[in-house]
């Protein structure tokens, strides 16, 4: 279902080197001749998830976790440091590649799920297959179909609109997974299900994962998601550490 070659979809290591995010104040102009930032979001944050590894970032709120995965996905441009997918820095790229290998290669799970009101469930999974393509590419819809199942929705459901926020969750989740993604960023999972239908959902992401040798970045307050992976970290005044319990 990938448009790119493979050799630029396939799992690869993400790896990242001395990311800094500066934060600044608000109304203050920013580059050259701005002044110094009042604080780093993110600073020298580093490591390397290898293809196939699973991660969960805890770290209390507002500690820049949802920074940490835009700037993984490419959605922002860093203030220092490298993102890279495989020997690739991923802020070489143009914004259009950059476009596209999000498209083919990431799932993303956004905490606003970013769905279209007026289009059904199945719809909204399919999004993701639908960009530049004339057609959806063989199977898809039963893919599609099978997804909402496995995460507990209706697909006949008429519109995203009338979904509760937690079934809309688990069309955000659903529809990160559509494209078999060698790497999966989600932010906050679970936040918005009760613990069975979270754990269901997480069963899915980390089974489909491991089918597709898929690397897996999560954000989550969620206490039970660190004995399911392989690496925890935690983010904290702008460090990232390695830990091996939760902490929220």
């Amino acid at each position: 279902m990938h448009a790119f070659a493979e050799d630029e979809t396939h799992a690869r290591p993400l790896r990242v080197e001395g990311l800094c995010v500066a934060r600044r104040e608000a109304g203050k102009a920013t580059g050259k001749g701005a002044g110094a930032p009042a604080a780093d979001i993110l600073n020298d944050v580093g490591f390397t998830l290898a293809p196939g590894e699973t991660a969960v970032v805890t770290g209390p709120s507002g500690a820049g976790k949802t920074t940490l995965l835009h700037a993984l996905a490419g959605l922002l441009q860093p203030d220092g440091g490298t993102v890279a997918w495989g020997e690739e820095e991923i802020a070489g790229w143009s914004e259009r590649r950059r476009d596209r290998w999000r498209r083919d290669t990431v799932g993303l799970v956004f905490q606003d799920f970013q769905l279209f009101p007026e289009l059904g469930v199945i719809d909204n999974i399919l999004l993701p297959l639908r960009f530049d393509r004339l057609r959806l590419p063989e199977g898809a819809r039963i893919r599609a179909e099978k997804l909402a199942a496995a995460v507990g929705l209706d697909g006949r459901t008429a519109r995203a609109s009338a979904l509760s926020r937690g079934e809309q969750q688990r069309v955000a989740v659903a529809r990160a997974l559509i494209g078999n993604p060698a790497l999966i960023l989600a932010d906050e999972p679970t936040a918005s299900l009760d613990q069975e239908t979270g754990t269901r959902v997480i069963d899915l992401l980390l089974t489909l994962a491991a089918e597709a040798h898929a690397s897996v970045v999560m954000v989550s307050h969620d206490p039970a998601l660190p004995d399911r992976v392989d690496r925890v970290f935690r983010l904290e005044a702008g460090r990232l550490s390695e830990t091996t319990r939760a902490l929220t």
